[in-house]
């Protein structure tokens, strides 16, 4: 915000409250009320503003307090974000971030643990990522600001207690580039955002009994990062999913689409893929757990691929 004055923030309490999540924390008193803007409990509008503010030369960043909410504004962020660039002819662009926290908490419900990702990645014209580290959270961050096209910023609700040394210069990182977490000669796992923990911990059991899964965060949820991804499937001939998003046309259906149809060659066994069970998540925590992917059903699914 400092190194572009076009840039503002919108949102549920993003103001002098700093974010449900305190991710603006500070901002207001330092940029003010305009630049800072706190909004009522109205989704559509304020996506809306958003998306015209763009259109108007200004870069919002517009924050889902919740991103369950942003259901509400799908209307304004399908029809309006995704398309008027190309509905225009050209004479708009929409440079606006779309951010917020999802995914599954604690014992949030279900309508404050949805995962928003299956659902907008269908919508032409939108770019989407999942940040899963504070390095790639502000990298990503910055890449979304600076970017011309509207970009969809997915946060996880668990991850914002994490702590890493990040660098004082300024840096970005590349909005279609998948991260290579851990490489290795197996087994290709890929993964994003909360469940790349998961995986981690998965991996050291794999590492003591004599697996070497090579692990990849694919960060941009659209496009994928083929090139990446594919150079490692052409070396592990294996490939498992792992996913918080639903089962049912999430991301890791359209992953096995896209490897399938680019990569079907190399495969020495079917694609597997890990994902959230298509039900409502529960409140109960026991429950809840159950429905997400846990770290022993990753290795389970990693010995029966390199049988």
């Amino acid at each position: 915000m400092e190194r572009d004055p076009r840039v503002c923030v919108m949102g549920e309490d993003v103001g002098h409250y700093g974010g449900s999540y305190k991710v603006t924390k500070g901002l207001a008193t330092k940029f003010g009320d305009l630049r800072v803007l706190d909004t009522p409990i109205a989704e559509n509008s304020f996506t809306g503003m958003g998306i015209g503010a763009a259109m108007t030369g200004l870069r919002p960043v517009v924050e889902g307090m919740n991103m369950g909410f942003l259901l509400l504004a799908f209307n304004q962020i399908s029809n309006n974000c995704g398309m008027l660039h190309y509905t225009s002819g050209g004479q708009f662009t929409i440079p606006i971030v779309i951010r917020g926290p999802g995914g599954v908490g604690r014992q949030l419900g279900a309508e404050h643990s949805q995962r928003l990702e299956s659902y907008f990645q269908s919508i032409p014209g939108i770019q989407m990522v999942a940040c899963s580290t504070p390095y790639n959270a502000k990298g990503l961050m910055k890449a979304a600001i600076r970017s011309e096209n509207p970009v969809i910023l997915f946060e996880h609700v668990l991850l914002y207690n994490l702590k890493e040394r990040i660098p004082d210069e300024d840096y970005i990182c590349n909005l279609e580039e998948a991260e290579m977490v851990r490489p290795g000669e197996h087994v290709t796992i890929l993964t994003y955002s909360r469940m790349r923990y998961h995986v981690m911990q998965a991996a050291k059991t794999l590492v003591n009994k004599g697996y070497d899964p090579e692990v990849i965060d694919i960060r941009s949820l659209k496009p994928f990062d083929l090139y990446t991804i594919g150079n490692s499937v052409k070396k592990t001939h294996r490939v498992l999913i792992v996913e918080e998003c639903m089962r049912t046309g999430g991301i890791g259906a359209s992953l096995i689409a896209a490897i399938t149809e680019n990569f079907n060659d190399y495969l020495d066994a079917p694609i597997m893929c890990l994902s959230s069970q298509d039900v409502p998540t529960p409140y109960a925590g026991t429950l809840e757990e159950w429905t997400v992917v846990q770290p022993a059903q990753i290795v389970a699914a990693v010995e029966q691929l390199c049988q």
